[in-house]
C-alpha cells in the first residue's frame, strides 16, 4: 500500500485566510490527528485575488510596482517573476481592495495601473504573462490599461477620454498604433473564472456592476458606453468566453493585446506544477471559504478535484460555509466536505476563529482518511 501523502491544494478563505494561512493550518490538524503523515502544500487561485500570492508560494519572486490605483491615486501593485515567466493580477492594481471603505467610483475607475503592472512584467524580462483577472473594482472594458501601454482613445475634439467606463460614451477613435512593441512577441494568456460576455444581460456592467456600487441607471450608462466602445474597436470580440472578465479588462486584452482566455484555474495549475505534486499524493484537501454553486463554475476547488479525479486521486474538501448537497459534490469529485460552520454555527465567530476550527476539520480529515 503506498504511503500516504496529503496534497493540500485549497485557495483562501476571503476575509479570514490566505491560501497559505489555509495550508498551514489544514498541515498541523492532519499532523495532530496523525503524526509524522506527509503533508505537501500548494496554495492555488483561479486568477482573481491571491493569485500572486500563490505564485509566490510556488517558488515565484515577488515584485513590485507604484502604479495607478482605480481612483487615480498611486499604489502599490505586486507581481511575481519566475524565469521568464511572469504572474500579474489585477486586482493588484485595480482591485476593490484599494477603494476605501464605502468608496466606490462604477463610472470613473480606471485599469490604467493594470496596464503599468503588465509594462512591469515585460520590464522584467517576461516572454509569458499569466494575466489573472478578477476582484476589479472598475469597468472600463480595459481602456485605462491599453491606455497605460501607449494607445489612444480620443473624443470628438480629439481630447483624450476620461478615465473609467462612462467616459467611453464619447469615444470618437482609438489609435493602437502606439502600444507598446514588446506586446507583440509574448504569450498573454487571461486567466479568468468567468466567462462573459461585454455587455447585455450577461455582460460586466449587468452581472458585476452593482458588488461595484453601480445604480441601475450607472448600469445603463455603463453597458452602452460599452457596447459603443466595442463598436470603434470591434464588436465581435465583445461576445468572446472572458470579454467581461474583470468590468471588461478581458475585452481590452482580447481585442487588442492578442491574448488568450483560458480558465483561470487551469493556468494557475499548469503555473504551479499541480501535476508533478499530484503525482506524489494520495489525498487531496481543496476548498475555499464557501463552497456553493459558483464553485462548480470554474473556481479552483472546482478544478483541483477535476484534475485529481482524472489522475484516480481521492478528494475531500474544506470550506467555512457549505451549500451545496452531497450530490453535487460527488459530481464534482468531492467525496466529502467539512465545514467550519458544523463547528461554529455563527458566521460572525466562524470567520474570527477559522484558523483553529480549521485545524480542528483538518483533525477529523485526519481520523477519517488517514488512520
Amino acid at each position: 500500500m503506498k504511503t500516504p501523502h496529503v496534497l493540500v491544494a485549497a485557495d483562501k478563505f476571503k476575509g479570514s485566510l490566505t491560501a497559505v494561512e489555509v495550508a498551514e493550518r489544514v498541515t498541523a490538524g492532519l499532523r495532530r490527528a496523525v503524526p509524522g503523515v506527509r503533508v505537501e502544500t500548494l496554495p492555488v487561485a483561479d486568477g482573481g485575488d491571491g493569485t500572486v500570492a500563490a505564485a509566490v508560494a510556488a517558488g515565484f519572486e515577488r515584485r513590485e510596482a507604484r502604479v495607478t490605483g482605480p481612483l487615480g491615486d498611486r499604489v502599490t501593485g505586486a507581481y511575481a517573476v519566475r524565469g521568464t515567466t511572469a504572474v500579474v493580477e489585477m486586482a493588484e492594481a485595480s482591485g476593490l481592495q484599494h477603494l476605501p471603505a464605502g468608496e466606490f467610483a462604477p463610472l470613473t475607475a480606471t485599469t490604467y495601473g493594470s496596464g503599468e503592472l503588465l509594462a512591469a512584467a515585460l520590464d522584467a524580462g517576461a516572454r509569458t504573462i499569466v494575466f489573472g483577472v478578477g476582484g476589479s473594482a472598475t469597468t472600463d472594458g480595459g481602456a485605462g490599461m491599453l491606455a497605460a501601454l501607449g494607445a489612444r482613445f480620443l473624443d470628438g475634439d480629439g481630447k483624450p477620454v476620461g478615465p473609467g467606463g462612462g467616459a467611453l460614451a464619447e469615444l470618437a477613435e482609438a489609435d493602437l498604433s502606439g502600444l507598446d512593441p514588446r506586446l507583440a512577441d509574448i504569450d498573454l494568456i487571461l486567466a479568468s473564472d468567468v466567462d462573459n460576455p461585454l455587455t447585455g444581460p450577461k455582460g460586466a456592467p449587468e452581472v458585476y456592476g452593482r458588488q461595484k456600487g453601480a445604480t441601475e441607471d450607472d448600469i445603463a450608462v455603463l453597458d452602452a458606453a460599452l457596447v459603443h466602445y466595442a463598436s470603434v474597436l470591434g464588436p465581435e470580440t465583445a461576445e468572446l468566453p472572458g470579454a467581461g472578465a474583470a468590468g471588461g479588462i478581458g475585452y481590452g486584452a482580447l481585442v487588442a493585446l492578442g491574448a488568450r482566455f483560458r480558465p483561470g484555474i487551469e493556468v494557475m495549475l499548469d503555473v504551479l506544477g499541480f501535476a508533478p505534486a499530484l503525482d506524489r499524493a494520495t489525498l487531496v484537501v481543496t476548498g475555499e471559504g464557501s463552497l456553493d454553486e459558483q464553485t462548480l463554475h470554474g473556481k479552483a476547488p472546482a478544478g483541483v478535484a477535476a484534475a485529481a479525479r482524472a489522475a484516480g486521486v481521492e478528494v475531500v474538501a474544506v470550506c467555512g460555509r457549505l451549500a451545496l448537497p452531497p450530490e453535487a459534490l460527488g459530481k464534482a469529485g468531492i467525496r466529502r466536505a467539512y465545514a467550519l460552520t458544523d463547528l461554529e454555527p455563527d458566521p460572525a465567530v466562524c470567520m474570527a476563529q477559522a484558523g483553529p476550527l480549521l485545524e480542528r476539520a483538518a483533525e477529523a480529515i485526519g481520523r477519517d482518511f488517514l488512520s
